[in-house]
């Protein structure tokens, strides 16, 4: 009952984590990768040692303006870059070689055109909606026996609201994070906003279920219980539950993000803070709007 009962203060600190990520996303913005805008993909191998990331970015600085540049493993590295010149591109072997200072190979040169650009990033716009709306109807759908104190439709819609608290951070974070650090939005970056919208949601129905059980045997026992005390209840036999497979989550991906391959860390960081907002959403955040939606029905009516 804890958090239902100081459900005020949970929900100024909701406000002022998604002021502070609205902000940094306005203010920032999200730099597009090549993925979405085009440009070119460069793969390259060093024979035996591999130069340090610095010398190489120095190298690139004289030939390319905006770039990104990771360590994929073993000797290698991962280069992304809009679209360049001729003399640039036939520049790029003795750019990564340091003028024949190292052995240098170009294993794969992938060019990605604005009109595939263009493609992803609406093809990731739609496939945002579409799981929303999927989990909007689903959850309606299987609340539907669930329809006093609250709408099944409600289930569904503040589960959205949450999701989008769960969605709005880590890309706030990763804004900044971009900016400072030069990240860019790729389609990893994409499949981690879907990957939090997946587990988040679960986290949710896993306690809003609990909700529907305890109404349910409240009904069938003839048990009068107001509301509030039945989610308080509720969120306090699944809130073990919950933490525990966040912080299984979370073992997993700061492991990939301190011990994993520098082109996955981008993408696992995104998951650690999406995991986390998700976690706190459905404990502190989703259960609590429902009471609060009960009391204002119950007042209406």
């Amino acid at each position: 009952m804890f958090i239902i009962k100081n459900r005020n203060i949970f929900f100024t600190l909701t406000g002022l984590v998604i002021f502070v990520s609205l902000a940094s996303l306005l203010f920032f913005g999200l730099p597009l990768g090549t993925d979405f805008t085009g440009g070119i993909l460069v793969e390259v191998r060093y024979d035996a040692v591999r130069p340090d990331a610095s010398l190489v970015m120095s190298s690139l600085d004289t030939r390319i303006t905006e770039y990104s540049l990771r360590d994929i493993g073993g000797n290698g590295y991962m280069l992304r870059a809009g679209n360049l010149t001729p003399e640039s591109r036939a520049a790029l072997q003795n750019v990564f070689s340091l003028d024949g200072a190292y052995g240098a190979t170009i294993v794969k040169l992938t060019e990605v055109g604005p009109t595939i650009g263009a493609e992803l990033r609406n093809k990731a716009i739609v496939a945002l909606a579409l799981v929303l709306c999927a989990i909007l109807l689903f959850i309606a759908f299987a609340f539907r026996k669930v329809s006093e104190p609250v709408s099944s439709w409600m289930y569904g819609f503040i589960a959205l609201i949450a999701l989008l608290h769960d969605v709005i951070v880590p890309v706030g974070l990763y804004a900044a994070f971009a900016h400072f650090f030069g990240a860019q939005v790729d389609t990893l970056f994409v499949t981690a906003v879907l990957t939090i919208l997946g587990f988040s949601v679960h986290d949710t129905i896993v306690v809003f279920d609990r909700i529907r059980e305890n109404l349910r045997r409240n009904r069938e026992g003839g048990k009068r219980e107001d509301f509030e005390m039945t989610a308080g209840k509720s969120i306090g036999q699944t809130f073990v539950r919950s933490i525990n497979t966040t912080v299984t989550v979370l073992v997993a991906l700061i492991t990939l993000f301190f011990f994993g391959p520098e082109s996955t860390q981008n993408f696992s960081l995104t998951l650690i803070v999406g995991v986390v907002a998700g976690t706190y959403s459905s404990i502190a955040l989703a259960t609590p709007l429902l009471v609060v939606w009960e009391k204002y029905r119950a007042r209406r009516s």
